[in-house]
Parts: C-alpha cells; structure tokens; sequence
C-alpha cells in the first residue's frame, strides 16, 4: 500500500492553483461535502440534497467518430488542450448521468469526453456482420479505440455500473493508459468461472433480472418494456432520488439504439456462461478471470442508499494497490452515484488526478 505514505507529483504551480480553486468552488455548491481529510478517515461525504431537477441541463452536441468496431457518439466538453477525463456509464443509463458531472470539470480545466457505449444511443456498429456482443472486454476495448481514434494517449477514468467495470478492466490491462481512476462500487471485473459459483439466497435474489434475461421470456420481455424495465431498476437501485419524468425520459432515448436488447442480453448470459464471447477477446478474458491488481491511483465511491448488488469496500481493497482512497457518500445516494451525488462525483476526479 502506498497510498498514505508516497508523496503524489506535484503539478505545476499555475495548474495546482486552478484545481485547488475549482475543488473549493465544488466543495461551496449546493451539495455541502466533507474534506479530503475526513474522507481519508473514512467518514462519509454528505449530499444533502437528494431531489434534483437536473432535466433541463444538457451537455451539448453530440459528435460521431470511426473507432473500432463502432461509430460512437459522444460528448466533447471543456478546452481541447485539457488534461482528459473520460466518464463512462453503466446499465440502463445513458451519457446523461453526467450532465452536471461534465461543466463542472470542464471548467475545472477538463477535455471532459462522455461517449455512449455500444449499443446505446447514436453509437453504431461499422458493420451488419459485427458480433452484437456485450462482454467485458469488448467495452473496454472500445474505449481503448475511441482514444486511439481521438488521439487521446492517457486519460482519467471515472464510472458507474458497466462504466466502472470498464475502466477497471482498461486501469487493470493498460495502465499506461489510464492516468488514474474513480470508480463507484469499487473492484467490478468479474469471470465466467467465477460467476458459476451461487451466492445466498438474499444475494441471489438481487440478480433477479439477470436470471430473467438469461430466458428467451426476458428477451422478449425486456425488448418490450425495455423503458418501464429501466424506470424500475432505477427505482429499486436508488430508492431515494427522487427523479422526474422529463429527466428519466431524456435518458430512454439511448435505449432506442437498434442493438441496445442484443448487446444487454448478451452481456448478462455471458456473465453466467449463458453465451460465448468472441474468440478473440479469450486472452484478454483470462487475464482477467485472475482477478489483476490495480495500481494506477484510485477513489472508489458508494452511495449509502445503494440499492443495486455491489461488493462491501472491505472485500475489494487489496485488489489496488496505488495510491487510493474510498468514499461514502452519504445523504440517501444510490447506484447512479454521478448523478445523484455530481458534485462529489467530480471531486473525486479532481482529487483523484492529485492523489
């Protein structure tokens, strides 16, 4: 462990200067957060405001760009020239989970990029014939392409759900690429092996979708009512965020993607061996099913009401092995933590890229 008694790098003193003004500026919002230090003590921040309209916030234009396997659509926010942040979402969210994440960065100084993983809005595949495939490391190297096709060499790394068992997996296999990460819910990377092993009966029934969509019923059930689908596990996964209909139907739009069903049916019946990945990716599946050590610098991140399965912060801290801190942020915060909780959300990067 090194993350108490290593001295971080010291950035240059102009933009030291313009993180420590645009971390106070966060700190002074609405959401009233405790230090870092405290944080370091493991006490919990606090956002006290749970109900946010956020609807009518918007990230801007959306921009299409050749990467891999995919055309992505994604949002390019803040000075071009900026240390890069990329957010990634999880299930059944969208890019929008970051719509108050993303100005505060980048007026901190961020090139802030928030695309939109296969299979969710105006991402698209290159080609008919692709594989609508949705294991773990097709994501990641997804995101490994967008940067090639961006010219983005290292970035942060910051996400929930599917986007931060992505940027484990990328922090994981290319750390040179990953400049250092927030990760909510902590160590995500899984296996196939693993997965077969059953988990007590409570636990068990978290996963109830995931049984459900390992059925063609599910398939069927999930291709027609795949918005009620997604308002329920937004429900069940954070039981106190009060949101509105215009800020959940802003995000329903990215479920419309023609491949979006395939892509997360597919991923579920992976997990449980329920269908195969692509051949190519099984050296990268088993480097992970080793369950790899993270060592780039890390915040993980909890929500105190999260209602969606997730791992205890004590079962995942060995897996990193840098400079880490781990965050709960308290104030009835669920699984959808950025934008539940955006200002701590961005903090965390900002902190992070200092650690």
């Amino acid at each position: 462990m090194t993350s108490k008694t290593r001295a971080a790098k010291e950035p240059d003193p102009d933009r030291r200067h313009f993180l420590e003004i645009a971390a106070a500026s966060i700190a002074a919002g609405p959401f009233v957060l405790a230090s870092p230090a405290e944080a370091r003590a493991g006490q919990a921040e606090t956002a006290h405001a749970i109900a946010r309209p956020g609807s009518g916030a918007s990230l801007g234009p959306l921009r299409q760009i050749d990467a891999g396997a995919l055309n992505v659509g994604y949002i390019d926010s803040g000075p071009a020239n900026g240390p890069t942040v990329i957010l990634l979402h999880g299930w059944p969210y969208d890019i929008h989970a970051f719509v108050e994440v993303t100005p505060l960065l980048a007026s901190a100084g961020y090139r802030v990029i928030v695309p939109h993983l296969r299979g969710y809005g105006t991402t698209r595949f290159r080609s008919t014939e692709a594989v609508r495939n949705g294991q773990q490391a097709v994501v990641a190297v997804d995101i490994m392409a967008l940067m090639d096709a961006l010219g983005i060499e290292r970035a942060v790394l910051a996400g929930f759900d599917w986007g931060a068992r992505t940027a484990n997996v990328i922090a994981a296999l290319w750390p040179e690429r990953c400049k250092a990460m927030v990760s909510v819910s902590g160590y995500l990377i899984g296996s196939q092996a693993a997965n077969r092993a059953p988990l007590p009966p409570a636990a068990e029934l978290q996963w109830w979708y995931q049984f459900y969509f390992a059925t063609e019923r599910g398939r069927l059930g999930y291709e027609a009512n795949r918005n009620d689908f997604a308002k329920l596990i937004w429900k069940i996964a954070s039981p106190k965020w009060n949101f509105d209909d215009a800020t959940f139907e802003r995000s329903t739009r990215a479920f419309a993607n023609p491949d979006h069903v395939a892509i997360v049916i597919h991923n579920y019946r992976w997990r449980l061996g329920l269908a195969a990945g692509e051949p190519v990716y099984d050296t990268l599946e088993a480097r992970l099913a080793s369950s790899p050590a993270i060592s780039v610098p890390t915040i993980t991140l909890e929500g105190d009401a999260n209602g969606a399965p997730h791992p205890e912060p004590a079962a995942y801290r060995g897996k990193f092995t840098g400079r880490y801190e781990h965050r709960l942020i308290a104030g009835g915060i669920g699984h959808n933590l950025p934008q539940e909780a955006p200002q701590a959300f961005a903090r965390a990067v900002i902190d992070v890229d200092r650690l």
